[in-house]
C-alpha cells in the first residue's frame, strides 16, 4: 500500500477526479479528508470508502472562504494530527464568453475559486506539511497551459496558467522543508465539471480551427477517466515520485498537442 498511514486533504472530492482520487488513496492505505460544497456528494464518497474498510471524513466547505479552509484543516488535524498530502483539486469552469461580454463579477468568481482557493488550501495546510515534509498536487488544465483554442475561456485559462506558476514558485520555496509541489493538467476527462459552465453566445468569436478527427490521438477520440487521473495523483503523492517537484504533467492522451 503506497500511501499507508498518510493523511490526504482533498478538495473537490465529491465527484469526478476528486472522488476517484479519494477512493484510490484509501485503497492505497491513506486516511482521507474529503472537502466539497455539496454535503450529499462527499458523504456518499465517505460512506463508500468506510464500507470498504478505509478511513475518511466528509467536510462541507467553500474553498474560496478562508474560514472554511481553516476550519477544515483544523477538523482534519484534530482527527489525525497531521497532513501529508494536499490535493488542491476543486475548481470551476465558470463563465465562457467573449471578452467584452465577460462581466467583472464572473471573472472574479472564477479567479477567486480556482486561484485564491488553491492558494488558501495550500497556505493553511503548510504548518502541518512543514513538520515532516509532504506532497502538494494541484489540478490545473490543458487550457491556459498548452491549449489556447477554447474561445471564451479566458478567465478559466488564466486561472489555470497561474496555478502552474504558483506550483513552480512554491516548489522552490518549500524544497528545504522536503515538500514537493506538482501540477497536473488534464484534458478531456469524463467528469461533471461542464455542469458548472455558463456559456455565452460565442458564435463569430475567435478563429475557427479544424482538428484531426478524434482529437485525442491515444484513444481515437475517447476522453480519459477520472480513475486514470487518480493513479497519476497517487504516484505524485507517494514516495515513488520523491525527486519530482515543480513539474506540470499533462494527462490528455496527446490531445493538447493538436489543439495549441
Amino acid at each position: 500500500m503506497t500511501l499507508k498511514n498518510k493523511v490526504a486533504f482533498i478538495t473537490g472530492a465529491g465527484s469526478g477526479i476528486g472522488a476517484a482520487t479519494a477512493r484510490h488513496f484509501a485503497k492505497e492505505g491513506a486516511k482521507v479528508a474529503l472537502l466539497s460544497r455539496t454535503a450529499d456528494e462527499i458523504e456518499s464518497v465517505r460512506d463508500e470508502i468506510t464500507k470498504e474498510g478505509g478511513e475518511a471524513i466528509a467536510i462541507t466547505a467553500d474553498i474560496s472562504k478562508a474560514r472554511d479552509i481553516q476550519s477544515a484543516i483544523k477538523e482534519t488535524t484534530d482527527k489525525w494530527d497531521t497532513i501529508d498530502i494536499v490535493f488542491a483539486n476543486a475548481g470551476i469552469n465558470g463563465t465562457w464568453a467573449p471578452l467584452e461580454d465577460l462581466s467583472v463579477e464572473d471573472w472574479d468568481k472564477t479567479i477567486e475559486i480556482n486561484l485564491k482557493g488553491t492558494f488558501m488550501t495550500v497556505k493553511y495546510a503548510l504548518p502541518y506539511l512543514k513538520k515532516k515534509g509532504g506532497s502538494i498536487i494541484v489540478t490545473a488544465s490543458v487550457n491556459g497551459t498548452r491549449m489556447f483554442s477554447n474561445t471564451g475561456a479566458t478567465a478559466y485559462a488564466c486561472s489555470k496558467a497561474a496555478q502552474v506558476a504558483f506550483v513552480k514558485m512554491i516548489a522552490v520555496e518549500l524544497g528545504d522543508y522536503h515538500i514537493r509541489a506538482n501540477v497536473i493538467c488534464p484534458g478531456a476527462i469524463e467528469t461533471n465539471i461542464d455542469d458548472n459552465t455558463e456559456r455565452a453566445d460565442l458564435k463569430g468569436a475567435g478563429v475557427k480551427v479544424d482538428y484531426p478527427e478524434g482529437q485525442i490521438p491515444l484513444t481515437g477520440g475517447e476522453p480519459g477517466s477520472s480513475e486514470q487521473v487518480a493513479e497519476l495523483v497517487a504516484f505524485l503523492g507517494s514516495d515513488a515520485s520523491s525527486h519530482i517537484s515543480g513539474t506540470e504533467i499533462w494527462i490528455d492522451g496527446a490531445q493538447s498537442l493538436l489543439q495549441g
